[in-house]
């Protein structure tokens, strides 16, 4: 398949060639699509030349218009990431197959048999933005679960995508899967997008990865089912009865180890007894190069912080900036997360109980920590292998989204000649 091929394939043609699949894919042995994937991973640790070439080339175009350090970051797929998605990729490969698996079951008193097992939903239509690893990622979750995935990189990161559905059209020819169970979009044509999202009676789902603009978009126009995700404005309270160095521990890995992903943490609530830890937690930040946004009670005292506007709380940076807030109560600061949080990852540093007993019952969002860092809220570190995206829906699917959130459920029902009276 040459990258010309995959440009010229029209929208429609893509989406039949997906449907076309969708029988022989969830009919597939586990051992054929495990098979898949560690060829892939072998293949991807073989091309990191080829990739990292490629990917250097998006890179350069992206710098050359402008793009920000913190955007360039998640274009960004050096050797050390190719080695981690080959090592995603054989984390899919040991995991559980959810199609076939029984969910429940009873027999009725007439002797049927009632279960409910896991059926793929069928082609997925995913568009993202910059990240190229979701190329690798949706492609190894999206097979194993079953479903035909039709891939929409952005045009920033088209290089480096096609290189990797070169990877992935030729490790499925070469096991034996159908070609066409993963396909990536050559075009860069932003209408194209719209036309795909109108295909409902061959695209069962749509699943946007990216910022708010293209979320909004695909959610308005999309005439499927929408998995998605908004903003991720994450929080870390710091409770009266905290100990300064998990604090420090906890805030400075929540917002800067990598500050621009959405389970990066955008503000930090201090309550008003753990004021006194407030100047060494400051100075870590700034040492670390983090821009203080704060209210009128945190800024005293702190050389080169700014007053944080009521926009900054509602805002994911995905930057080096943080928004302080000094709340007087436990319950202060679970409203402030009620009214400026997105629903995404909140954690809460505590040694009460109480309070995190509270804090986890009170706090709505997808991911709820005690005393860990929020970027915790990610596929790969909760055992899921890897993601396609951190839902903040409350229907069918919340949080990070792997095998078994690509999955639906049909009722199986075995009789021995039973009719209905």
């Amino acid at each position: 398949m040459t990258h010309t091929a995959v440009a010229q394939t029209p929208p429609r043609t893509l989406a039949l060639q997906a449907r076309s699949t969708v029988t022989a894919l969830a009919t597939l042995a586990t051992a054929d699509k495990n098979r898949w994937l560690q060829m892939l991973a072998e293949a991807l640790r073989a091309a990191v030349d080829a990739v990292v070439s490629a990917n250097l080339q998006d890179l350069a175009a992206a710098r050359q218009s402008g793009m920000s350090e913190a955007m360039l970051d998640r274009l960004r797929l050096d050797e050390p990431r190719i080695q981690s998605l080959a090592t995603a990729v054989q984390q899919i490969c040991a995991l559980p197959d959810p199609v076939g698996e029984v969910i429940s079951g009873e027999r009725r008193p007439n002797g049927l048999q009632v279960s409910r097992v896991r059926v793929p939903l069928g082609v997925v239509f995913f568009i993202y933005e910059s990240r190229p690893n979701v190329t690798v990622d949706a492609a190894a979750l999206c097979v194993k679960s079953g479903n035909p995935v039709i891939l929409r990189g952005g045009s920033e990161a088209i290089r480096t995508n096609l290189e990797l559905g070169r990877l992935i059209t030729e490790t499925l020819a070469a096991a034996g899967l159908p070609e066409h169970a993963v396909q990536v979009v050559g075009s860069t044509d932003r209408q194209l997008v719209g036309e795909f999202l109108q295909m409902s009676d061959l695209i069962s789902l749509a699943i946007p990865r990216g910022g708010r603009s293209l979320i909004e978009r695909v959610v308005r126009e999309a005439a499927m089912p929408v998995l998605k995700h908004f903003d991720g404005v994450c929080h870390v309270f710091v409770d009266q009865s905290a100990e300064l160095q998990m604090a420090l521990d906890i805030v400075i890995n929540s917002k800067c180890q990598r500050p621009a992903v959405c389970n990066a943490a955008e503000t930090l609530l201090l309550h008003v007894n753990a004021a006194e830890l407030w100047p060494a937690l400051a100075a870590a930040l700034q040492q670390r190069g983090v821009e203080l946004r704060c209210c009128e009670r945190s800024r005293a005292g702190i050389a080169g912080a700014v007053v944080a506007t009521e926009q900054d709380y509602r805002t994911e940076h995905g930057a080096l900036i943080l928004n302080v807030r000094i709340v007087d109560s436990l319950a202060e600061a679970i409203e402030h997360i009620r009214t400026y949080g997105s629903g995404h990852t909140d954690a809460i540093v505590t040694r009460c109980l109480e309070a995190a007993g509270h804090f986890e019952s009170a706090v709505d969002s997808s991911a709820v920590v005690i005393n860990a860092s929020t970027r915790f809220n990610d596929g790969g570190e909760l055992g899921l292998g890897a993601e396609i995206g951190i839902s903040t829906d409350r229907f069918h699917a919340r949080g990070p989204c792997g095998l078994r959130e690509l999955t639906t459920y049909k009722y199986v029902i075995r009789g021995t000649g039973q009719v209905r009276g």
